[in-house]
């Protein structure tokens, strides 16, 4: 064990002790079960950090989660567990890191294809049977226990029932649904068939025709409220399926947005819409435990499984853009794993508090104990990776443990290929510093993220010692968690020749970037290699041979006024050419040019690089795809 994990299991006991004696008289274990608060977990999907009014987003409209910020703590640097859904929803009702419980990937899953460069880990398929749970361990202490919404984490024997859930709503395997308005299974098509698309959503098959979907889980979180008492404590978890795609609202909400977009400002509106039913949402289940009495003994926790979508991905999108932060769902920059989280909880949590202090989704689980009184009740043999937090959001944290939460090291582990782009790779969070790893191309990046949140300056040149020392502290983690790992893909196709013309296109997506401000930026106005501001930054492109001989290089290329003028280096095996970079007007505004003739004498797999040769301007240019043309 490191030094880094030692310190954190002593934070993490140390923490328990603290609130263990701080616990409140009617909270302490021993006390009747009814004086316990309810706990109330709502979970959003796909939202993004920056997209909550109290987050400072100024176009969507999102009155009830603001005011329940102003009613408890807004983190403004917490973190989902993983940058796709199933992991984090896994982590949180477990407390175990993704890595640790071999679920790092959506359900099923993208799996193995012959253009990804790695092979990736078979994950478990559901949440593993018998493992301890937080809807578990609050109905063994006599709660009454309700998932409504999505589940995500396996179906039929693998679903909330048999995870500690005690009424289920909606949960079933489905990671989004087939359609938003009722019914919400298959119907009547125009011709009169069947349209087998979708099947019915457990629970929802008796709502109106016509019902909006967010609004219906609301609905039934309100019954579930309404018909509880004051003779036993409930634990409500409600995982919405908004603001997932595919993208749909009311039209009639969709308009107030399109009527008030911005001019210039890149905003969707339709995503605009889905979260104003998803903040009435909140609303409407705060306004029920209002009305039966139970807002005052209630913690009431909201957050997301991961960033927002900030890519292409289905009609209608990006659904959001994640700015400061960088990259969205999918990626684990930040953008792809900073979410926000409010905890509300009367008395206990002082209102319109805020923490800066770095927490996970894997925190919910201990911190919720704690604040209950029943910390002490977690299965020994069943490890848990969070931290408990709860003396923070209380703000009677010493500044000793303060500092210690601060500083602890925070992992994610994604051996996976992200549908939106994002490589497979590790993070390790510790204090201000981000240390990420790139497992295909061995880079490595780190940042002082809590003063540079949208990850723009690599410092890893400047730091080699902290490089080695995180590069290594990664590793020890995944062997002390058990990780599954990436293999290289011996059907590995990279890029290859179209069947008929024998034209191979190069993809900007497909680089791979190396040394210390080169990057892929796959946001949908770029979908290009940019950020070209230092010289000895390079990029190789792979590539698939099938035909040996002469090809024209052709080159997809933007320039910025006064950038360019630049000479680029374009090589493949021993053949290389050299050509200027021209002004486009813009990084952004591209052109196709050919630059020359190169000589592939081998067939199979290949590299092509681009490296500059000079740098008169800010940057190189931008390039969005190649062409190589036989001759």
């Amino acid at each position: 064990m490191t030094k880094h994990l030692l310190l954190s299991v002593l934070v993490f006991l140390c923490g328990i002790a603290v609130n263990f004696a701080q616990a409140s008289e009617g909270n302490s274990p021993s006390a009747p079960r009814q004086n316990r608060p309810n706990i109330v977990v709502i979970l959003a999907d796909d939202l993004g950090w920056a997209d909550l009014g109290c987050y400072g987003n100024p176009f969507h409209k999102t009155p009830h989660l603001d005011q329940l910020a102003r009613d408890g703590i807004r983190c403004t640097q917490a973190y989902a567990a993983c940058p796709v859904c199933s992991p984090t929803r896994a982590a949180l009702l477990t407390g175990q890191n993704p890595a640790r419980l071999h679920l790092t990937d959506w359900l099923p899953g993208r799996g193995n294809r012959n253009d990804q460069a790695l092979r990736v880990p078979e994950i478990r398929n559901s949440l593993p049977q018998g493992i301890t749970t937080l809807p578990g361990v609050l109905q063994s202490q006599g709660y009454q226990t309700c998932s409504i919404g999505k589940w995500h984490l396996g179906g039929g024997a693998a679903g909330p029932f048999q995870h500690g859930f005690q009424e289920q709503i909606a949960g079933d395997e489905r990671g989004s649904p087939a359609r938003w308005f009722a019914p919400f299974g298959p119907k009547a098509a125009a011709n009169g068939e069947k349209n087998q698309q979708g099947k019915p959503i457990p629970g929802l098959e008796g709502v109106p025709d016509g019902v909006y979907l967010t609004d219906a889980l609301a609905d039934k979180a309100v019954a579930f409220i309404e018909k509880q008492t004051d003779e036993k404590p409930f634990f409500l978890y409600l995982p919405h399926f908004a603001v997932h795609t595919p993208m749909n609202a009311p039209e009639e909400t969709i308009q107030k947005f399109r009527d008030n977009k911005p001019p210039g400002v890149v905003r969707n509106e339709i995503y605009a819409a889905m979260l104003y039913h998803l903040d009435a949402a909140v609303g409407k289940v705060m306004n029920s435990l209002t009305e039966k009495g139970f807002s005052k003994n209630t913690i009431v926790v909201f957050t997301s499984d991961n960033g927002g979508l900030a890519t292409i991905e289905g009609k209608n999108t990006p659904a959001t853009i994640n700015a400061p932060l960088r990259e969205g769902k999918g990626w684990l920059y930040e953008g792809g794993i900073r979410v926000p989280l409010i905890v509300s909880f009367p008395k206990h949590i002082p209102d319109g508090s805020t923490t800066d202090v770095p927490m996970t989704t894997l925190d919910l689980f201990p911190s919720l104990l704690s604040l209950a009184g029943i910390q002490d009740q977690v299965d020994a043999n069943s490890p848990l990776d969070g931290m408990n937090v709860s003396d923070i959001w209380r703000g009677n944290a010493t500044p000793e443990l303060k500092k210690a939460t601060f500083e602890r090291p925070l992992y994610w582990h994604y051996p996976h290929y992200a549908n939106q782009g994002g490589f497979p790779g590790g993070v390790i969070r510790q204090g201000p510093w981000k240390y990420i790893e790139n497992y295909q191309t061995g880079r490595k990046e780190l940042f002082l993220v809590d003063k540079d949140p949208g990850e723009g300056r690599n410092r890893a040149p400047d730091e080699p010692e902290k490089i080695t020392q995180f590069a290594a502290q990664l590793s020890a983690w995944k062997q002390s968690v058990n990780a599954q790992e990436t293999v290289p893909n011996p059907d590995y196709i990279p890029n290859p020749p179209h069947a008929k013309t024998g034209v191979i296109s190069i993809p900007a997506k497909s680089a791979q970037v190396y040394g210390r401000q080169l990057r892929y930026e796959p946001l949908p106005h770029k979908q290009t290699v940019g950020f070209w501001v230092e010289k000895d930054d390079y990029v190789v492109f792979p590539l698939t041979v099938t035909k040996p001989g002469n090809y024209r290089l052709r080159v997809f290329q933007g320039c910025g006024k006064g950038s360019g003028g630049a000479i680029v280096e374009a090589k493949i095996e021993d053949s290389s050419l050299t050509f200027v970079v021209e002004e486009t007007g813009h990084f952004q505004n591209f052109v196709w040019r050919d630059v020359g003739e190169l000589k592939i004498d081998d067939i199979g797999r290949q590299e092509i690089s681009l490296k500059a040769v000079s740098k008169p301007g800010v940057a190189v240019g931008d390039f969005r795809a190649l062409e190589l043309i036989p001759q």
